[in-house]
């Protein structure tokens, strides 16, 4: 592993890969198929790219993998914790291909990399990380076998690990994410048990269960959902709203289009 002990606070890197032409093809689970319109999707995925940059982060964008429709689903090939980034392993086969790219990006950031091994199978959207908690969805694409690898690459290292069994929802983070101050938010009808939760906050659109933290308390958050933006804003939040229709018809969300690295430091000699 990369010494990265020593040197100055550098911006928070965002990994992101750009949709391919064949993104009319992606996966759809839990919702019906609707037309993508590849070209304005390509628009979105740039203005959401340079909402990250305009907010402070560091951009990386992951070699194209075009081959794979769902591969601008960049947070499914790999999760960072630290200093560790585990390479996911995808249930669904035609994903596989996306695994490489996201793989030499995180050994470009000098981190340690260990990969989910068969039987085992892992997207990062069902990996939701609260202070020193790993809650991880066990459904359809991730698996006991691969929540019991985590359980031995990151309880040594500090985490605790909470599985979430869901049915309602394609991803762990499909129904719910987290506010800075470790509170849990989700859309009711998503959220297979809320109780799992130590806190847990309902919004009242799909949309506003997904925020990214930016830092401070700006979220990064779906135009799709205003009323969940009035409501973080009146509980103290700075919200940034970014269009991703054409991505969440694909049962995307502001938090599977990139993959956040925090808290980097400059190398040097």
């Amino acid at each position: 592993m990369a010494d990265r002990s020593h040197g100055s606070p550098v911006r928070p890197l965002a990994l992101v890969r750009r949709p391919g032409p064949r993104l009319n093809e992606g996966l759809v689970t839990h919702q019906d198929r609707v037309p993508i319109d590849v070209d304005r999707a390509l628009r979105q995925w740039f203005r959401y790219v340079d909402t990250l940059r305009t907010q402070g982060w560091a951009i990386a964008e992951v070699v194209d993998a075009d081959e794979c429709p769902d591969a601008v689903f960049i947070e499914d090939a790999v999760v960072v914790f630290g200093d560790l980034a585990v390479v996911g392993r995808p249930a669904a086969p035609s994903r596989r291909g996306e695994i490489s790219g996201a793989e030499a990006a995180v050994r470009r950031e000098g981190l340690e990399v260990v990969g989910i091994v068969e039987p085992g199978t892992l997207d990062g959207g069902d990996v939701l990380k609260v202070g020193e908690v790993v809650y991880v969805g066990v459904g359809d694409r991730t698996n006991a076998d691969a929540l019991a690898q985590l359980e031995s690459l990151l309880v040594p290292r500090g985490w605790v690990v909470r599985a979430v069994p869901i049915e309602r929802v394609l991803h762990l983070k499909s129904a719910v994410t987290a506010l800075p101050d470790g509170t849990v938010i989700g859309y009711p009808d998503h959220v297979d048990d809320p109780g799992i939760f130590d806190r847990f906050v309902a919004m009242p659109e799909p949309g506003g269960a997904h925020v990214v933290l930016l830092g401070g308390d700006r979220l990064l958050i779906a135009a799709s959902a205003p009323q969940s933006q009035v409501l973080l804003a009146e509980m103290g939040y700075e919200i940034v709203p970014v269009e991703i229709s054409e991505f969440e018809k694909l049962e995307g969300c502001v938090t599977c289009l990139s993959v956040r690295i925090r808290n980097r430091t400059a190398r040097g000699s």
